[in-house]
């Protein structure tokens, strides 16, 4: 969800037999997948040169996004697909590199619906071209609309909800819902679920995401002139850390919580900086998403029937179970 500088950087990921392997150890039955007909090799793990496009609206140098190309770096080695990931913050500029996707004949697309309006046309190319197309982290109202084969993330709305009831079992009184992204579908979700379920008072504070600075000084002034607030929501990790140092700099007693993880963000709910975090693993929606494809492709497999989401969160990451995540967010996957 997060996207604080636009990026456009194609990276293309070579195909790596060892890590395949390895991996594929791991994923239970992943050699019995393919079948005879589609691939000759698919029955080995390998995508027989299936060339796969990740398109996102994340940020070059997010840690977010760069759990999720992790996720789908994975998939990618064990099925033997040639991935190829860029991104960009504009939706304009992300629907051309889906273009470019669709002109570079791929054999599958992996895209994000932050502005789900602007992918219309260029998914529309992509099924017309015959080149299947599943969707992944935002966008989850969205996704069957634009005629897509699948979705992969969290439901936001489902998770702001869950923050709300949360929140009243804290005992909050008025939380501040900060948005990173005017606009973005999945952050207008979570706040107005958080609004939707809590007993409390709930404003939400619109900030640069591309500037962290520019999002404590926010968050700061805005906790200065109101002492009421007692909670700081965030839609991403980074911004939880720059509300932490709001908070100190404003001399607010409030507490921060945040949607999205990342090991830094583990280190502060250890400490006791941040309440919680709701984990949507982003590791796991990039990982599934390209390996969605690869199951099509070799078994004609749609996970959820084509009709339902599969669900990646919301899972809420605290001080008292944050243990149990430490050791996987330290190797860089969650």
């Amino acid at each position: 969800m997060n996207t604080p500088v636009p990026s456009h950087t194609p990276a293309r990921l070579t195909r790596v037999p060892a890590l395949a392997a390895a991996v594929c150890l791991l994923v239970s039955g992943c050699s019995a997948l393919g079948t005879a007909g589609d691939d000759a090799d698919a029955a080995d793990g390998s995508g027989g040169g299936m060339r796969v496009a990740l398109v996102t609206h994340g940020g070059q140098g997010d840690a977010f996004w760069d759990l999720v190309r992790k996720g789908a770096e994975a998939a990618a080695a064990k099925d033997g697909i040639d991935l190829t990931y860029t991104s960009d913050a504009d939706p304009a500029a992300q629907a051309g590199l889906v273009r470019d996707a669709v002109r570079d004949k791929v054999d599958g697309i992996a895209v994000t619906l932050a502005k789900p309006a602007a992918m219309r046309g260029p998914i529309a190319q992509a099924k017309a071209a015959g080149i299947p197309v599943v969707g992944l982290n935002s966008g989850i109202d969205a996704w069957r609309p634009s005629g897509l084969l699948e979705y992969f993330g969290q439901d936001e709305s489902v998770a702001g909800r869950a923050v709300g009831d949360k929140l009243d079992d804290l005992k909050a009184k008025h939380a501040l819902c900060v948005v990173h992204e005017r606009g973005n579908v999945a952050l207008e979700a979570r706040c107005a679920g958080v609004k939707k379920t809590f007993g409390g008072d709930t404003e939400n504070l619109y900030v640069d995401g591309t500037d962290q600075d520019a999002v404590t000084a926010a968050v700061a002034s805005r906790l200065r002139q109101d002492s009421s607030i007692d909670e700081v929501v965030t839609n991403g990790a980074q911004f939880a850390l720059s509300a932490v140092k709001a908070v100190g700099q404003a001399g607010s007693k409030a507490e921060v919580a945040t949607f999205d993880l990342n090991k830094d963000l583990v280190k502060a709910v250890q400490r006791g900086d941040v309440q919680f975090a709701v984990d949507q693993q982003p590791w796991l929606q990039g990982y599934l998403a390209v390996d969605a494809l690869w199951l099509y492709r070799t078994n004609g497999n749609v996970s959820g029937g084509g009709t339902a989401p599969v669900l990646t969160g919301p899972a809420f990451v605290t001080k008292a179970n944050v243990s149990a995540v430490a050791r996987f967010a330290a190797a860089g996957t969650r």
